[in-house]
């Protein structure tokens, strides 16, 4: 068995080659399947926004002797019949609910109430609410800020690569990766807050990273290939994935292991909830943006350019004179 030097070795030199652009059709099937997939996640468990996004209450019972969540749901709806409770546990001691948004009068005597289903004195439940028109503006806020993103980063490719279809490879593969990430986020039942916009704005910048370095060496590769090149174009921009190949997966797995310890011991072991929203995004997101670079972008980017009449022309010289090396063989 090779070692991890001499296979990397191999995928740079071409003697090991993963036909990521030659069998681009099974993972543009794969691609596709994948983003209708998490598209169709929220109609079937719709994604939750956090309050912050939605407006309304909220209260946090600071360490009762319970934690039993249908006591807040209880105490709620005795003072405002059929509100709309959620209960979650925070940092293993606190509970939080968040409703609707109350009157000033209501929000007083839902305090007094969880105190006393509680059992803790009513200066330990403390209560906020955010008003609807705050929560639209953070929306829109996130939205513009998604949007300046993606445009600028289409204009700063196309500038430094010298062609759009770069760009638009590049751009396919992030929305790629927001639209699984989003998925994935609602199927887990995760909430999207602040931190998870943070999060996945964040992946998008990795992404576009990882992407950036896999595109520089393609061009790379095809800019050294001359009218008496040996190789397709495809078979290019396939060689220079490879040779890119044990670089990008070193780089998400050191970005992916201490996020992981984040999620995994920091908000599921030991409770700290604040933690969970960005560092789910920004893992599951490092790991869909390897993909997405590999087997979505490289291979779209192959695609938009083959069908240019140099390219074309050129691709159907060396096809030519392979057959005619087979039949002198």
């Amino acid at each position: 068995m090779p070692s991890m030097n001499e296979f990397g070795n191999n995928l740079y030199s071409g003697k090991t080659s993963f036909p990521f652009v030659g069998k681009r059709r099974l993972w543009f099937i794969i691609a596709i399947a994948l983003v209708v997939g998490s598209a169709l996640v929220p109609l079937i468990r719709p994604i939750q926004f956090s309050i912050e996004f939605t407006g309304g209450s909220q209260f946090t019972v600071q360490a009762p002797d319970s934690l039993d969540q249908e006591t807040a749901t209880t105490a709620v709806q005795s003072v405002v019949p059929g509100a709309a409770t959620k209960v979650v546990v925070v940092s293993g001691k606190d509970v939080r609910v968040q409703t609707d948004q109350m009157s000033a009068a209501e929000t007083q005597q839902v305090g007094e109430a969880l105190a006393e289903a509680y059992g803790v004195d009513p200066s330990d439940v403390t209560s906020s609410f955010i008003g609807p028109a705050w929560g639209e503006n953070v929306t829109k806020q996130s939205l513009w800020g998604l949007a300046i993103f993606l445009a600028l980063t289409f204009l700063i490719l196309a500038i430094y690569f010298r062609t759009w279809k770069m760009s638009a490879a590049a751009i396919i593969g992030l929305l790629d990766v927001l639209v699984i990430t989003v998925g994935v986020y609602a199927l887990a039942g995760f909430e999207i807050s602040p931190a998870a916009v943070i999060g996945f704005l964040t992946i998008l910048a990795y992404s576009l990273y990882d992407t950036t370095v896999v595109f520089d060496k393609i061009r790379e590769n095809t800019t050294e290939d001359g009218e008496k090149s040996a190789r397709l174009f495809g078979e290019s921009v396939n060689l220079a994935v490879n040779q890119t190949l044990v670089r990008s997966i070193n780089t998400s797995v050191v970005a992916a292991l201490p996020v992981g310890a984040v999620l995994f011991i920091g908000a599921f072991w030991l409770g700290a909830e604040s933690l969970t929203d960005i560092s789910l995004s920004i893992f599951v997101g490092i790991l869909v943006a390897t993909y997405s670079t590999l087997f979505v972008a490289a291979p779209l980017y192959s695609l938009f350019r083959e069908n240019e009449p140099q390219l074309k022309a050129r691709d159907a010289r060396i096809r030519e004179a392979r057959i005619r090396a087979a039949v002198e063989v």
